[in-house]
């Protein structure tokens, strides 16, 4: 990897403020999947791991397809309003989004196992079916908008940072804020600076006045899926197990511009002196991300009794190859003068990715034919993320510490209920959490949801909405210190599934 990319990944705008390096990052991002699911266990708050006889159980505990007794296939798209507020500096902003998606498509085929004359139909292996599921595991699409008056510091004195840390390198940032007179070499005199200033390490001095107007807008799109290839087997009517594997893939794509107007000092005239101009700049970054994974599951459904479900799962980090592409750019002007742009073109990495294991555990009481009440937990240690190095990236130089040092384990948790009103007619609630993977600047993001079923013989079909919370704090940029520029955002998700479904 050439040093120019090494520095411009560390400066990614709007990150956690201890890590602006783009992996570590992207590798936890890429970490916080959730399991693929139809619309009836969205609504029960995506409590699956022991109900059993759902679609969702090709992603989700496979066991669970030891429960079917017919085939079955459905169809869930998705309507998704995602919003984020911010605050910045004391003024408020806000961006919307919606997107209609495909979220789950499954298939069960049922398969009763051949039993010798006479032999009791309800001992033994009774049935081992076969399922496969494409899911939408995470979601990306989101609009960010962020604005107010700094009166501390600039943009700028990130780039003159970024030099003074690193030197200005042929075509890099540093090297385009120091063309377009956004840095220079002011705490040296009052003399413009020599070709001596690319050899030595003498200081590079933002140009910039306070205060400054700022405001970042960020266009987040794409998601994860996975088909799944899942298969259950029932002992007895008392003991389930399953196997899936799952083969992943990754699209995102972020487009980030940050503007800041205000006035700085520029060397003019003769001799050369500094002279206050207004000015305009705008900081542009654009990352695609694209990956291939694969992943294994077990599971295990238990009864103890008929009334009761216990269930557990075992999910293996997936394994990732990936391949990203990035760049960045300024455009300025000063003094109402032409604009000058500059673009580092395309930085290209490919790089493989661990992400952390699962395991997962719940229960479900079932009452009779009135419905059932159901909840699970899952432990996941972000932290045991992991970035491979290869011949153009040292994964342990920056990004791995940084994983380590930054993220934490966390607990997803949710609980839920179905009541059957009619035999036709089906209410849901439920509630989850997804504990935060940041140590700090972060929250939980909690999950309200409700539905309802409607069953038509061999057909159902089943409607969920969920909200969705959370908060994160966002850096403009990294100056080191507490200057550092935040924005508080406050993220919410309105999401409506249908299902469509029939047995056969």
């Amino acid at each position: 990897m050439k040093i120019k990319y090494i520095l411009s990944v560390i400066a990614i705008v709007a990150l956690t403020q201890n890590s602006f390096a783009q992996y570590s990052q992207d590798a936890i991002r890429f970490s916080q999947t959730v399991n693929g699911s139809t619309s009836r266990i969205k609504a029960v708050g995506n409590a699956g791991t022991a109900v059993g006889g759902d679609l969702s159980n090709i992603s989700g505990n496979p066991a669970g397809l030891g429960f079917f007794t017919r085939s079955e296939v459905s169809i869930t798209p998705e309507y998704d309003n995602s919003k984020s507020k911010s605050t910045y500096f004391g003024q408020a902003n806000s961006a919307t989004k919606n997107k209609v998606n495909l979220n789950n498509a499954s298939l069960v085929l049922y398969n009763q196992l051949t039993k010798p004359r006479g032999a009791d139909k309800n001992k033994g292996w009774l049935s081992v079916n076969y399922g496969v599921a494409f899911n939408r595991t995470n979601n990306f699409d989101q609009n960010i908008h962020y604005g107010g008056t700094n009166n501390a510091n600039s943009i700028n004195n990130y780039y003159a940072n970024q030099a003074n840390q690193y030197g200005v390198g042929d075509g890099d940032l540093t090297d385009m804020a120091y063309k377009q007179n956004l840095i220079d070499q002011y705490d040296l005199g009052t003399t413009p600076p020599t070709s001596e200033f690319r050899s030595n390490n003498s200081l590079r001095s933002d140009n910039s006045l306070v205060p400054v107007a700022q405001e970042g807008f960020i266009n987040r799109t794409g998601s994860q899926s996975a088909v799944d290839f899942s298969v259950g087997a029932n002992y007895s009517n008392k003991l389930y197990l399953g196997l899936s594997l799952s083969f992943t893939d990754i699209n995102y794509n972020s487009f980030s511009t940050f503007y800041e107007d205000g006035s700085l000092s520029r060397f003019e005239g003769t001799p050369p002196a500094g002279v206050d101009r207004s000015y305009s700049s705008a900081y542009s970054q654009n990352q695609a991300t694209r990956g291939t994974g694969f992943s294994a599951k077990v599971g295990v459904i238990y009864k103890p009794v008929e009334a009761v479900r216990l269930g557990a799962t075992f999910t293996s980090p997936t394994f990732y190859n990936i391949d990203d592409t990035y760049n960045e750019g300024i455009a300025s002007s000063i003094n109402n003068e032409a604009t000058v742009s500059q673009n580092s073109g395309n930085y290209t990495l490919n790089y493989n990715l661990r992400t952390p294991l699962k395991l997962a555990g719940g229960a479900a009481v079932f009452i009779k034919n009135f419905g059932f009440i159901t909840g699970d937990v899952e432990y996941v240690d972000y932290s045991t993320a992991h970035l491979s190095s290869n011949p153009d990236y040292n994964a342990d130089r920056i990004d791995n510490p940084d994983i380590k040092g930054l993220y934490k384990s966390a607990i997803n948790a949710h609980v839920g209920a179905e009541a059957r009103i009619t035999s036709f007619f089906l209410l849901r609630g439920g509630y989850g959490i997804q504990g935060d993977a940041r140590k700090d600047y972060g929250s939980d993001i909690k999950t309200t949801s409700g539905g309802i079923g409607l069953r038509f013989g061999a057909y159902y079909v089943d409607a969920t909405y969920a909200h969705s919370t959370g908060t994160q704090t966002i850096f403009a940029y990294d100056l080191g210190d507490t200057t550092s520029p935040a924005a508080m955002l406050r993220n919410s998700n309105n999401n409506a599934y249908l299902t469509l479904g029939y047995r056969f």
